[in-house]
């Protein structure tokens, strides 16, 4: 089966897990999906509650952590079994993704740095990365393999929107994966020691999750419904701004000043990433937000890699 992108298409499709691309792009109707569609209470009403349309209609007390933005945060944007009492507030939780990516990146570099103990540089990146993948469920990935598709064979506005809901992956939306995971294992496995690794890991973590949130705040929505819509139109500037803050601090704890040149190319990526969605839909998305995280977190282990052969790290 293949898509039809108004021309020959080349481009042999390859089934991949639907899960985390039902939550990226405007996909409002598909919330209750495996991936993360009403992952806000998921856990907690399992046993006590019913879903209508994301509400929870509870007969007894729900057990779980409180509906507060650091967990919430972890909650929506990893696989981690994070129970909460109720659905929270969708504006306060965005604020908080940096610190939800420290956690992930602490995973991550963590795994990466115990294997480069005991195995060759590039087997710890490439286990740091799919330890990533996991914990996240290749959440950001799906909407950066979406946009690749949807951008490189759509060939008017409506299509690539069309292409964007479509929960199968082309040749081109693979291929930007592969990519993606191919940067950041040999960025990673390039580093000079377990430490470098694991704080490059949490910074760059870190780092993307923030500029996404802060692409929200300044860049226009492509459409009033979706899972990206939800969030955009719940992002104000001055939000926008604390979690660019915040990944500042969290970036700048684990890499000291290696944070301002990750910073700058986080910026460039997602404004990026940014002008080329207003170009081609007219604004962001769900979808476009993944993207702009893949695509920063590769650019912010690049330059980390690059500055950790020629500077040592400043805790270490």
């Amino acid at each position: 089966m293949c898509r039809d992108h108004g021309g020959p298409d080349l481009r042999g499709v390859v089934p991949l897990s639907e899960r985390a691309s039902e939550a990226h792009g405007d996909r409002l109707s598909e919330r209750a999906s495996e991936a993360h569609g009403d992952r806000l209470s998921e856990h907690a009403s399992e046993a006590h509650s019913d879903r209508l349309n994301g509400d929870l209609i509870t007969s007894e007390p729900v057990r779980g952590l409180p509906a507060i933005g650091p967990f919430a945060a972890l909650q929506f944007l990893t696989r981690l079994p994070v129970r909460l009492r109720a659905a929270p507030d969708m504006a306060a939780m965005v604020v908080w993704f940096p610190l939800a990516g420290a956690v992930i990146g602490a995973l991550v570099g963590g795994v990466g740095a115990i294997a480069f103990q005991w195995t060759a540089p590039l087997v710890a990146g490439a286990l740091a990365v799919t330890v990533g993948l996991l914990v996240t469920g290749a959440f950001h990935e799906d909407g950066l393999g979406d946009i690749a598709d949807a951008f490189g064979g759509g060939y008017t506005v409506e299509r690539r929107l069309e292409i964007m809901k479509d929960s199968r992956h082309g040749t081109y939306g693979v291929a930007a994966m592969c990519a993606s995971i191919v940067v950041r294992v040999v960025a990673l496995g390039s580093m000079p020691s377990g430490a470098t690794l694991f704080a490059s890991a949490v910074a760059a973590h870190v780092i993307a999750r923030g500029a996404a949130v802060a692409l929200m705040a300044v860049v226009p929505l492509a459409g009033r419904s979706g899972l990206g819509a939800d969030y955009g139109q719940a992002t104000s500037r001055a939000r926008g701004v604390i979690a660019s803050a915040m990944a500042a601090v969290l970036g700048g704890v684990a890499v000291g000043w290696w944070v301002v040149p990750a910073l700058g190319v986080a910026l460039a990526a997602v404004l990026a990433v940014g002008a080329l969605a207003r170009h081609k839909i007219g604004g962001i998305s769900g979808d476009v937000l993944g993207a702009a995280e893949q695509v920063s977190e590769c650019a912010v282990v690049v330059v980390l890699g690059a500055l950790a052969l020629r500077h040592g790290l400043w805790w270490a």
